[in-house]
């Protein structure tokens, strides 16, 4: 035995996952779940043409699952990577504070896969979805920070982890199966963050590998194969491995468990760039709003978490004039200058066009940061901004929240209003669109997942 932990953290949650049941869900917790799908399958389709989803594509075999906005049908691994990797790939998925982890991206694809697979239906694609949500947000507490610190992202590694586990619910494993399951998870789980050195694409393809890889690890363990118990805490283990740097906290994961849910404050992104960019996006669209405009500027500072500074504000020279639309994403001061600008941080702000614009490059560079220890980062993410006029003036904008999460959320029509746009974005008709919405709604109540044949196109 390599841990003290008695009894192993991988049996208690395999306790929590092996006895799953609709009658643990609250309405609440069941209407999350449906945004989620929701949400994500209006991102697939939004990315549907992209080039990153083409080629991912281009490494996908055959078979009769579905690649939602796609005409082919795929193997469940490929349909699972290319779902992933699509609802992923504009960073405008679901964020949960506190991690930050993106658990629709990773959970809907692997359990939307295995569903076809079995020909399970609406009730146990609900259910992997709730406890696959759950399991990968959870496990993001655990070591707050110190994942990506070790240079890896939190949405791959626990990811892996939790597909494995809402794959476990969907097929009914035993205890011990779904035990196995995590085990060999443990050892299918990577992403590296090395991407925002230059801006390209492998953060994409993180959430689409986690689900495949989930779903291998589950399927491996019905089985028969076995992996380690101890996967979570032993001296070999998952945060050994991933998070060096900090002593793991197991209580936020397993406290509680089954009796409150915290995928209850998922949140749902405004815009379509880096998570903890948003309140600062919502601070520039505040100052515009106050009738200053970018020649007025002289400079703004904004305050910020610790944690966020080497993935969202430096080399702060490159984050100035990012060289990629993917690139521009991962810089708080380009999200910001176009929030100011365009009053809005969409799909179509990411573009080569749009970051070669001298007007926002120019506001950019005027952007900087200071680092303030009181930050609340990653419990919670605030935006700050104080902006230098030149006639003299300071205006200062705050906003304790993120929008779209737990303080101010999105409501369903606005959710629905962005899957409808996201379904345009990628080519669709506003019919094939509200067509989709009315599918998606169905596919809960639905005996088997033929339903999801409905989202190809």
């Amino acid at each position: 035995m390599t841990s003290e932990i008695t009894p192993p953290v991988a049996e208690t949650l395999a306790d929590w996952l092996a006895t799953a049941s609709l009658d643990t869900l609250g309405p609440e917790t069941a209407e999350i779940c449906r945004r989620i799908v929701l949400d994500v399958a209006g991102l697939c389709i939004a990315a549907r043409h992209e080039t990153y989803v083409q080629a991912t594509i281009a490494a996908a075999g055959p078979g009769d699952a579905t690649a939602i906005g796609h005409a082919r049908a795929f193997d469940p691994f490929s349909a699972a990577l290319i779902n992933g990797t699509a609802a992923h790939g504009e960073d405008y998925d679901d964020t949960f504070e506190g991690g930050p982890v993106h658990s629709g991206a990773v959970v809907v694809p692997a359990a939307m896969a295995i569903c076809e697979l079995e020909g399970l239906g609406g009730e146990r694609l609900l259910l992997a979805t709730a406890y696959g949500a759950e399991l990968l947000c959870r496990l993001s507490l655990v070591t707050p920070k110190a994942i990506h610190k070790a240079g890896f992202h939190p949405t791959a590694v626990c990811g892996t982890m939790a597909a494995a586990g809402a794959v476990s619910v969907a097929l009914g494993l035993t205890r011990d199966q779904t035990v196995s399951a995590l085990g060999i998870a443990g050892s299918m789980a990577s992403g590296i963050i090395e991407y925002l050195a230059e801006g390209t694409w492998t953060k994409r393809m993180h959430a689409g590998w986690a689900a495949q890889s989930g779903m291998r690890a589950a399927l491996m363990a019905r089985g028969g194969f076995i992996g380690p118990r101890t996967v979570f805490e032993g001296t070999h283990g998952f945060f050994h491995a991933f998070a060096p740097s900090r002593k793991p906290d197991y209580q936020p994961l397993l406290s509680d468990l089954g009796s409150r849910w915290v995928i209850d404050d998922i949140a749902f992104k405004p815009f379509a760039c880096g998570t903890m960019t948003q309140p600062f996006i919502d601070c520039a669209i505040a100052l515009a709003r106050e009738g200053v405009r970018a020649e007025d500027i002289l400079e703004i500072s904004c305050d910020v978490g610790e944690g966020t500074v080497h993935r969202l504000w430096e080399p702060l020279a490159v984050k100035h004039r990012p060289q990629t639309p993917y690139a521009a994403k991962f810089s708080t001061p380009f999200c910001m200058a176009i929030g100011f600008l365009d009053g809005k941080a969409g799909l179509g702000q990411f573009t080569d066009e749009r970051i070669h614009d001298p007007q926002a490059k120019e506001l950019a560079a005027k952007i900087r940061y200071v680092v303030d220890p009181n930050d609340p980062y990653p419990e919670r993410f605030v935006g700050h901004l104080a902006a230098r006029l030149k006639n003299g003036d300071t205006r200062v904008i705050r906003q304790d929240y993120m929008r779209g999460g737990a303080k101010a959320p999105m409501s369903i029509a606005e959710l629905e209003t962005k899957f409808i746009d996201n379904a345009i974005y990628g080519g669709w008709t506003r019919q094939a669109a509200e067509e989709a919405r009315g599918g998606i709604e169905a596919l809960f109540d639905a005996p088997d997942a033929s339903l999801c044949r409905r989202l190809r196109q």
